[in-house]
């Protein structure tokens, strides 16, 4: 998602997706499309095996890609009343670097 400044408006929020990331990076670097979109895919595969794995992935500057564990707890099935027991399991998350969240920060400061 893309935040988009103007002097006196509001902010509107644009989506970006994955097609639009592919050709802005092909853009700006000159490379075919085809290959960012297979460096991309690829990108994408190995954070989700590496965190199915149950390994981290580091990104300095950038940040982190992590499993959070989630306890065992007690939940309800709504249509029926009745108590559901959800187990202990491992959720993906992100946790941007420090200079990242600054960085985003004074961005949009003005707004």
């Amino acid at each position: 998602m893309i935040l988009v400044l103007q002097s006196s408006q509001p902010i509107k929020f644009i989506s970006m997706r994955k097609a639009d990331l592919v050709n802005q990076i092909s853009e700006k670097t000159g490379i075919p499309k085809v290959d960012v979109l297979v460096t991309l895919e690829t990108m994408f595969k190995e954070v989700k095996d590496s965190l199915s794995a149950g390994q981290n992935i580091y990104i300095r500057g950038f940040g982190s890609f992590i499993t959070k564990k989630r306890a065992a707890k007690i939940g309800r099935n709504i249509k029926r009343n009745t108590a559901v027991h959800i187990p202990e399991h491992f959720i993906p998350a992100f946790k941007p670097a420090k200079e990242f969240v600054q960085e985003v920060k004074t961005q949009y400061k003005g707004s």
